[in-house]
């Protein structure tokens, strides 16, 4: 129940995204009942402002009320940006932050390892090649990874 609910509140937010230029990083549905947390994580190329997280939650929260989509209508909504170290959840993610570092966790583990760090190095078919060192690329199957997230250097 809780992805049919997080289905819809998705496409809610689709809508009054793309109005705006921005795009649906990711919507989390957790807890239940009066503890019921929504979260939205939005992006656009220039960044997203203070202004974009008020006006999504703003007009995707009236929306929730007006349909009665959250059952219980009690929930705490956030909308923010997806940070700096952002989940890379689609191809497309991979694609747009090649020649940046990420961390990779696999499902199951290649050469007795399930976590690796290096470059993004795009995309090939349905596997997610990665410059693990300098010179070595390694192509990890899409279906395999079990998390990604873009990794910040100081």
């Amino acid at each position: 129940m809780r992805q049919d609910v997080a289905s819809k509140i998705e496409e809610v937010a689709r809508r009054v995204a793309g109005s705006e230029g921005l795009e649906i990083v990711e919507v989390e549905v957790k807890g239940g009942g009066n503890q019921r947390l929504v979260r939205i994580a939005i992006d656009k190329p220039e960044g997203v402002t203070h202004g974009d997280c008020e006006l999504v939650s703003q007009q995707v929260g009236t929306i929730l009320d007006v349909e009665d989509i959250v059952p219980g209508g009690r929930y705490t909504l956030e909308v923010s940006s997806p940070g700096i170290e952002r989940k890379l959840l689609k191809p497309q993610d991979y694609e747009r932050f090649q020649g940046k570092k990420a961390r990779i966790t696999l499902r199951d583990a290649v050469d007795g390892r399930r976590n690796w760090e290096g470059t993004l190095a795009g995309i090939a078919g349905d596997a997610v090649m990665v410059e693990t060192e300098p010179g070595k690329t390694r192509q990890f199957p899409f279906e395999q990874i079990q998390k990604a997230n873009l990794k910040f250097e100081w």
